[in-house]
């Protein structure tokens, strides 16, 4: 959950949730943000564990012009899981 219209790059509210029962046999090891146009396209990691309850992880990031922002989850058995949102940006984020 991004908004597709950023007035502000600097703060941008995004919600990543992964739809895992979160047992011992099937979770969510590590969640990654990235948004490729930024200066460090590299924006977030999170590792979690079957313990973690529920794979949701909710942050604010800077996006420094349009783009597409890339969420992917990185599953125990190894799978990867991605999805991608364009974002207008009406003020960048990010000095060049």
């Amino acid at each position: 959950e991004i908004p597709r219209l950023a007035e502000n790059g600097s703060i941008v509210p995004v919600t990543v949730s992964v739809d895992s029962p979160m047992t011992e046999q099937a979770y969510v090891e590590r969640i990654h943000l990235f948004a490729e146009s930024n200066p460090q396209p590299r924006i977030l990691d999170v590792e979690l564990g079957p313990y973690n309850g529920r794979a949701r992880v909710m942050t604010r990031i800077r996006v420094a012009v349009s783009q597409q922002v890339h969420a992917i989850a990185v599953m125990n058995d190894g799978s990867l899981w991605s999805t991608a949102v364009d974002v207008e940006v009406t003020v960048g984020g990010c000095a060049p």
